[in-house]
């Protein structure tokens, strides 16, 4: 879609002064699919050179904002680590086509903070945190589940970028579970739950995305009982929480979200006791 407003288009390697009217510019796939009647200037990202994705010393993996679908899935197929699955699946769960998987940005993803992100799920899920970096240099860490802060928003202050996330090494080496639920067979994730067990301690993560609001966390010492798991996801979520779009009406969500979550439970609890 033309985006009739926008007068100029800069490099954001240029000095440039933030002010209203601007955004920064990646992949693009958000930002030309609807008229943007606010925006008059674009500082494009595309040529800051930063690699895709970075296999730290430490173990941990660092994804540049400007990481597309597409390489951090290839990336991902090939990382020697257990939880490299949901890497993949949560790629897959963009159902888009091969143009939108080779231009859409893992931090396009995170920014426009929709619920069903799956960028959003996968990192909250691994313990991802946001490097975020301002126009003076200034730069802060935020957990990925507190840089999502509801639908549509995020923690970004004006004229500041999302850099990178970090995925730590000890994330990276759990076990993963993976389910999710659409209306449709090609739609739009209304639950996506990610389920992680810590080969070492046995604690249990279960993070919910798509049926809520922004992403919700619940971390367990030790893999909880059904009855467990459904009363903290209960607490967890209250009934304001529970998104309300055409892709799912919040009591399906939450029914979803308690059946899939108990799945994850499950064979979470299985591999603990091997």
């Amino acid at each position: 879609m033309d985006l009739n407003t926008v007068l100029e288009v800069r490099d954001a390697r240029d000095p440039v002064a933030w002010r209203p009217g601007d955004a920064w510019l990646a992949g693009g796939t958000y930002l030309f699919s609807e008229p943007q009647p606010r925006l008059r200037r674009l500082l494009d990202l595309s040529r800051m050179g930063w690699e895709p994705v970075v296999l730290l010393p430490d173990g941990s993996l660092e994804i540049a904002a400007t990481c597309t679908i597409a390489q951090l899935s290839r990336f991902g197929r090939s990382l020697p680590a257990a939880a490299a699955p949901v890497i993949e699946q949560c790629c897959r769960a963009f159902l888009a086509s091969f143009k939108i998987w080779n231009m859409a940005t893992v931090g396009g993803n995170l920014c426009n903070a929709l619920p069903a992100g799956p960028m959003i799920s996968l990192t909250a899920a691994l313990d991802g945190s946001c490097l975020l970096r301002s126009q003076d240099g200034a730069a802060r860490r935020i957990p990925v589940a507190d840089f999502v802060t509801g639908a549509g928003r995020n923690d970004l202050a004006d004229g500041e970028l999302l850099r990178s996330v970090t995925l730590p090494a000890r994330a990276l080496a759990r076990r993963t579970a993976f389910r999710q639920a659409s209306l449709h067979g090609l739609g739009r994730s209304g639950v996506l739950v990610v389920g992680t067990l810590d080969p070492l301690d046995r604690s249990v993560r279960i993070t919910v995305t798509a049926a809520t609001v922004r992403p919700v966390r619940l971390s367990f010492p030790l893999p909880p009982s059904a009855a467990g798991l459904r009363a903290a996801i209960t607490r967890a979520v209250a009934d304001d929480a529970w998104f309300d779009d055409i892709h799912g009406l919040p009591p399906w969500r939450r029914h979803m979200t308690l059946r899939l979550a108990e799945e994850i439970r499950a064979e979470l609890s299985q591999d603990g006791a091997r």
